[in-house]
């Protein structure tokens, strides 16, 4: 250690070495901080979960029958099947997945239509496969949908994976809030035209109905009444025809209940080839009903065929009615491709309204407010999903920290009685927030997957506070002993303080090293791993090359010798 302690006293012993020592370490902080802005370190929530389960939602547009969302299905599930990982493959039609983790906030328990299904595919266990969900499910998504998109136009196919931390709808939602339902339809296809056309965002859709048109069977009442027969056997034989009918009950000692006998078409009889007026009024004229006068009563001509519209689910939120258009997030954090996408969306927006932007930092500081520029309408564009997680998790981590600051300070402050030596102590500890960057790009460099800085990682930092603090503690308590019980001078004593706890810190530093180190290769702790590792390598060097250049220069150091009670002797590095 007496190399070191020289080392240290020849830098305390020159101004223009210890400038030197303070612009590089005001160097690495700044351009640390510019890695954010540069993206060579990418922030985001918690990162990708690798699990045994694979979930894709599949979405024909409103209105398609259950045949085409059938073939649909049945097109991934044929892709999927030349993926040797999977076990095996179950399809749930016209109806959601029994609830797991992920479909607990995406709708999966309200699914019941026809053009909607959720296939549910088990892979090998995890563990014993290289390649983790998030990277199968962004290797396979454009073979899936290169194949199966096309079968029926405008089809949704989403790939849905077991979220890392809370489940939310999408990774990026859009909320569209408004009173004119036809032009919060309007500016959520706006809203998906421009998503889909942002880097790093997928499976973009819209959650709930759209409009499209049908046709109504509807009982003509004064040709039934003409024909002798009623109108509850006109709507028997169309429900037996198209849908099927409950036509009697069974009794059995088994159950204590009747078994209900359900009779239905078989299914090329039930089915239509094409969907226009000819093909529905062709099948009703082979349907027939006997009159009380034996006369044969063709449907066709006691049922009016009508073309309405559709009558799609309303959404409301806070007492707004309003539309969600959601995207994920392809391997990138979501605070990009939104920055981006909202950049657009204000551009293109301004054309026919006026945009506000949400006033304040909040926790809806994306939001936009549009106003029509010719009826004077107002429409809001609220971001949520995991997104609105992410900004609230690192606004209460924030809190966290700034509080452990504020509190450190305090405590430092009775202490010492002191604010610059508190305020070293403080200056000290914020600086390894150098390592915990600089960590991060390092593991990002050297894993196969980006490697993202997390909200562990600011509970890795969070806790650095403390270990920081310690070391620089123990530095100006040791030099304050030799100072007032020694005689020694300012310079040496901080150098013989620094040579002689850089053992105990260094150690220190090794037991918390070698602790994270299991912890860097998880997939959702590893921030707090890689936190913690680079965190503490820079907290060493702070504390003993940084601290000692601004105890020297503290006024508030000039410790004057005195009396001391020493009830054992204190070791020095001669």
């Amino acid at each position: 250690m007496k190399k070191f302690k020289n080392f240290v006293l020849n830098i305390l012993q020159c101004n223009s070495k210890k400038r030197l020592v303070l612009l590089l370490t005001a160097l690495a902080f700044f351009l640390s901080l510019l890695m954010f802005p540069a993206k060579l370190v990418l922030a985001k929530m918690l990162p990708g979960k690798s699990d045994n389960t694979i979930s894709v939602y599949v979405d024909t547009p409103s209105g398609s029958s259950i045949e085409q969302t059938n073939r649909v299905s049945q097109c991934v599930i044929n892709e999927f099947k030349k993926e040797k990982e999977v076990q095996n493959i179950e399809l749930f039609l016209g109806q959601g997945i029994p609830l797991d983790y992920a479909g607990l906030v995406k709708g999966g328990s309200m699914k019941r239509s026809e053009n909607v299904s959720e296939i549910s595919i088990n892979l090998s266990d995890k563990n014993d496969r290289d390649e983790p969900t998030f990277l199968m499910t962004q290797r396979v998504r454009p073979v899936v949908l290169k194949a199966c998109g096309s079968i029926v136009k405008n089809t949704s196919i989403k790939f849905i994976e077991q979220p890392a931390g809370p489940p939310t709808m999408a990774s990026i939602v859009v909320e569209v809030h408004g009173d004119d339902i036809n032009k919060i339809r309007a500016i959520s296809s706006e809203a998906v035209e421009i998503l889909s056309k942002t880097d790093g965002l997928v499976d973009v859709d819209t959650v709930g109905d759209k409009v499209f048109e049908k046709y109504m069977l509807v009982p003509n009442k004064d040709l039934v009444a003409q024909s002798g027969i009623t109108i509850e056997q006109v709507n028997n034989i169309l429900y037996l025809a198209f849908e099927g009918m409950v036509a009697g009950s069974k009794n059995s000692s088994d159950y204590t209940d009747q078994i209900p006998i359900f009779l239905s078409l078989d299914k090329e009889s039930r089915s239509l080839s094409s969907s226009n007026e000819s093909e529905v009024m062709g099948r009703l004229s082979s349907l027939n009903l006997m009159s009380p006068t034996g006369a044969t009563i063709s449907m066709s001509e006691v049922v009016d065929i009508k073309k309405v519209p559709s009558s799609p689910m309303i959404m409301h939120k806070d007492l707004s009615r309003m539309i969600n258009v959601i995207a994920e997030t392809n391997m990138v954090s979501q605070v990009y491709p939104l920055l981006d996408a909202r950049t657009k969306m204000i551009e293109y927006f301004s054309t026919n309204y006026t945009v506000t932007k949400e006033a304040g930092i909040n926790t809806y500081m994306f939001d936009l407010h549009l106003k029509d520029k010719k009826t004077g309408e107002e429409f809001l564009l609220r971001w949520d999903g995991e997104m609105k997680v992410t900004l609230d998790t690192f606004r209460d981590l924030g809190g966290a920290f700034i509080s452990a600051l504020v509190l450190i300070f305090l405590l430092l402050v009775i202490y010492y009685k002191s604010f610059v030596l508190s305020g070293i102590v403080l200056l000290g500890s914020f600086l390894s927030l150098v390592g915990v960057i600089v960590g991060h790009f390092v593991a990002d460099l050297v894993t196969r997957d980006t490697f993202f800085l997390t909200a562990t990682s600011l509970i890795g930092f969070i806790a650095l506070m403390g270990i920081s603090s310690r070391n620089s503690l123990l530095l100006i308590d040791f030099a304050k002993s030799l100072m007032e019980c020694h005689g020694m001078k300012k310079k040496e004593a901080i150098a013989v303080a620094a040579a002689t706890r850089a053992k105990p810190i260094i150690l220190t530093a090794v037991a918390i090293i070698l602790g994270s180190a299991l912890l860097a290769s998880d997939p959702i702790f590893g921030g707090l791993g890689v936190a913690l590792i680079s965190g503490t390598v820079a907290a060493v060097f702070v504390s003993l090359l940084f601290v000692p250049i601004l105890m020297d220069n503290a006024k508030a150091m000039d410790f004057e010798p005195k009396e001391c009670d020493v009830n054992e002797n204190i070791s020095i590095t001669k």
